[in-house]
């Protein structure tokens, strides 16, 4: 039998190199290194135990670290801004709320478009929230509170996370409802803003259950309303605002996941499929509960479900904040 030495070679160096590319692709697969979530408020807050929570249970999926890193400041927008310079490979993702929302309206010299700059990956949580005081304040339920309010407003204080935060958005809604205007405090985020509250450095805040529930029931702040239509399974002695004392009120902080815009399809594939799994996981699941939240439905968890809700949120809260006459710096 003769054998084509050159027909051999040919098939043999083919073969080599098939193989050598399936193992260039298999080291190089998304995720190869940790990759950075970006929260943009302080530690401590309600969104970063949300982005925590996340980042760990992706982070198992995914094979890979998931490391969040706090970029507080001027509303969330500094965080936003650096993550839509950030190079568009799946290493840089963040996870921010409502107040993405918000910004197009407050900020006129915003450095990025909040839809266009960024990759869309998929929602989180709806997160109710609870109004509430420091400890010494003399209200013992929310129609005491929002009577006090009004009786004190020369002299009453709020603080929030910054102007256009959903701490904030929550105060403008409320004041706008009572008629009054009383003096707020921004912060770069709830965290610090609830550790001044337990010092008594203010009076009241409207704050996610997220930062709020254990506060609440440790007795070591005041808790009086929530602002769903309905009751809160882990505070279920606070009646909703718009069982009476403010009817028709409702407002919720959601959070969701972005990335730089044009990232890969196996990094976008990948993380909306770690995204998806960790708002399965039971230990997710169970922690969310606990702080009076839950993770939104499966199709709401999708990068084309995030677009629409953005894209009709910005719109709505710009009425809000005009209506106010509201603006950051």
């Amino acid at each position: 039998m003769r054998f084509n030495r050159r027909a051999i070679l040919t098939s043999a160096l083919a073969a080599i190199s098939t193989f050598a590319a399936h193992a260039v692709t298999a080291q190089t697969a998304f995720p190869t290194k940790p990759i950075t979530l970006i929260v943009p408020a302080a530690s401590g807050g309600p969104t970063d135990t949300v982005a925590r929570l996340i980042a760990e249970s992706m982070g198992r999926t995914l094979g890979q670290t998931v490391l969040v890193e706090n970029v507080g400041g001027a509303g969330g927008t500094l965080g936003m801004a650096r993550v839509s310079k950030s190079a568009a490979d799946g290493y840089t993702v963040a996870v921010w709320h409502i107040a993405h929302a918000t910004a197009p309206a407050l900020y006129d010299s915003l450095k990025y478009d909040v839809v266009a700059d960024f990759d869309h990956l998929g929602r989180i949580t709806d997160v109710p929230m609870t109004l509430v005081s420091k400890s010494t304040l003399p209200p013992t339920n929310v129609t005491e509170l929002l009577a006090w309010i009004r009786a004190n407003k020369d002299k009453a204080t709020y603080g929030h996370a910054g102007i256009g935060s959903a701490s904030h958005l929550c105060m403008l809604m409320l004041m706008k409802e009572l008629g009054v205007q009383i003096n707020g405090i921004p912060y770069r985020g709830t965290g610090p803003a609830m550790n001044d509250l337990l010092g008594g450095q203010f009076d009241v805040m409207c704050d996610q259950t997220t930062n709020t529930t254990n506060q609440i029931k440790e007795n070591r702040i005041k808790g009086f309303a929530v602002t769903t239509k309905s009751k809160v399974s882990s505070l279920p002695d606070l009646p909703p605002l718009d069982s009476g004392a403010v009817k028709g009120f409702e407002v919720s902080a959601w959070h969701a996941m972005w990335a730089p815009k044009g990232l890969p399809k196996e990094a976008s594939d990948k993380l909306v499929a770690a995204l998806q799994a960790a708002l399965k996981d039971p230990k997710v699941i169970e922690r969310f509960a606990s702080l009076g939240t839950e993770p939104v439905k499966p199709e709401l968890a999708t990068p084309a479900a995030l677009k629409s809700h953005l894209t009709a949120e910005v719109p709505r809260w710009s009425a809000v904040i005009k209506a106010a006459g509201a603006k950051g710096n």
